[in-house]
């Protein structure tokens, strides 16, 4: 069906690589690549970069972390422990790399990017345990790192923006260190796949229903789950009872996404519960529209969710 995308996006849209989602050696011998393309450019961010380890708990594996941290003034700073996204099954640190070292220049806060397990090999709830032993190293380390123990936030885009959801629910439940703020960027949150623009939304650019279903079933351990009655609202945080004491948000979607309904519906149930929430859609826009950087509207959905991590992070 067509859709009435911003303008300056709608001759981006037939040069969009297809992500095979459904073949995941495919889709990973093409993420493979692009990384191999990216590496070849040069940081253009004022960032220090390094590569470190936080440990797991016993019986599970250490989890990769790479700090970023914004070069000038050395006093402390706020912290944004970022996961990336890729449907729970693709991404990295170092695909997500131009991202995070933005946000870290931008925001002027150490970002920690985390190396989560992956699904299918790993499905839930591995990856959400490893978010969760960096969100508690980075705590612990705050000192080393130049970080504000205080001021620490949890965000993501996409299926990170769910794994950082679901970890702000799991930190509430579990006691852990407490996030300052929640960046939730076009969040996955629901396994149920029956809000309206999941629906309706099954060819949208860069992401469709199709690849939604594939990315649960690899997430939640095969098919035949998703949908039912045993899922964790960890795992899918748009089941969740009670959204209560959870830090601030900052919530956006995109107009043409299938994700946005969750998003936009997640984001009403904070507010209604009590916690601080921004929410913005942006018209015109489909899923990961932003790696159209040279887009008016890229720019202020950039600009925006740069804004809400200082205010959320209390950046001075």
């Amino acid at each position: 069906m067509p859709y009435a995308l911003d303008p300056e996006l709608a001759p981006w849209v037939a040069m969009l690589p297809a992500v095979p989602f459904d073949d995941l050696p495919a889709a990973r011998a093409q993420e493979s690549h692009l990384i191999t393309m990216l590496a070849r450019r040069e940081n253009a961010f004022p960032v220090d970069v390094r590569e470190a380890t936080a440990p797991g708990p016993a019986g599970t594996p250490d989890v990769p972390v790479r700090i970023y941290t914004p070069k000038g003034a050395e006093e402390t700073r706020p912290a944004l422990v970022y996961f990336h996204g890729g449907g729970f099954c693709l991404g990295s640190t170092a695909l997500s790399n131009g991202g995070t070292s933005m946000f870290a220049a931008r925001s002027g806060a150490v970002v920690v990017s985390v190396e989560y397990r992956l699904a299918p090999e790993a499905p839930f709830p591995a990856g959400l345990e490893d978010c969760y032993t960096a969100l508690v190293w980075t705590a612990e380390h705050a000192a080393e790192l130049g970080i504000d123990p205080e001021r620490i936030g949890v965000g993501g885009d996409s299926a990170g923006a769910g794994l950082a959801a679901g970890l702000a629910l799991l930190v509430r439940d579990r006691g852990g260190p407490a996030p300052c703020f929640q960046y939730l960027g076009m969040p996955v949150l629901d396994d149920r796949l029956e809000t309206p623009s999941m629906r309706a939304f099954t060819d949208t650019p860069a992401l469709r229903r199709a690849d939604v279903e594939a990315c649960w079933d690899y997430y939640l351990g095969g098919p035949g789950i998703r949908g039912g009655d045993d899922v964790s609202p960890y795992a899918a945080p748009a089941r969740a009872e009670d959204l209560s004491g959870l830090p601030p948000a900052y919530v956006a979607v995109n107009e043409f996404d299938p994700l946005r309904d969750e998003g936009l519906a997640y984001a009403q149930r904070l507010v209604q519960a009590g916690v601080c929430t921004e929410l913005h859609l942006f018209p015109g826009t489909f899923h990961a529209s932003t790696a159209v950087m040279d887009a008016e509207v890229s720019q202020r959905m950039i600009t925006e969710a740069v804004g809400a991590m200082r205010r959320g992070m209390r950046v001075a």
